[in-house]
């Protein structure tokens, strides 16, 4: 009258491959090959150090230190603490403390806590309340290929065009 119902009998799990099911060798090297690269770690320049000269790099810096001296970088984020004497370039670009000295970036940002004495050269800017800056805004649409600082420039010096 009453019989057990295979249904609710345990069997493999549908997360577990089931045992009498052969994996082909090298199969799991093939998996572990296809896996996208994951992006390295941003630096870091600590509270505690103060940098003299110019920084570059193709990868992301977070500036917690005081530096002198110019900073390229695709992503740049400047600390709370941070104070940076010279251009900073960058993809992307966030401040939170003191830039003193051009700005150029494609996005750039400044949280209520940025202090900037400078030009900003961008293509999009972010200013949010609060936020300090004493210079001039100019957007383009390449600000990243703007050429040499003013700075560098011979006095008197024409480029060609």
């Amino acid at each position: 009258m009453f019989s057990k119902s295979r249904i609710q009998e345990p069997g493999p799990k549908a997360t577990e491959p089931a045992a009498d099911v052969p994996v082909a060798k090298g199969s799991m090297d093939y998996a572990a090959s296809t896996t996208p690269k994951t992006k390295p770690p941003a630096s870091i320049l600590s509270s505690d150090l103060t940098v003299t000269g110019n920084i570059k790099t193709s990868g992301d810096i977070q500036v917690e230190a005081n530096v002198e001296g110019d900073i390229r970088a695709h992503l740049l984020t400047v600390g709370e603490q941070a104070t940076i004497k010279g251009e900073i370039v960058a993809d992307d670009i966030v401040i939170n403390g003191r830039v003193i000295g051009r700005v150029r970036g494609l996005k750039v940002r400044l949280t209520s806590t940025a202090r900037v004495e400078g030009d900003i050269i961008h293509k999009t800017i972010a200013i949010e309340s609060g936020a300090h800056f004493e210079g001039s805004v100019q957007r383009q649409e390449d600000p990243l290929s703007n050429g040499k600082p003013a700075a560098l420039a011979a006095p008197g010096a024409v480029d060609a065009v």
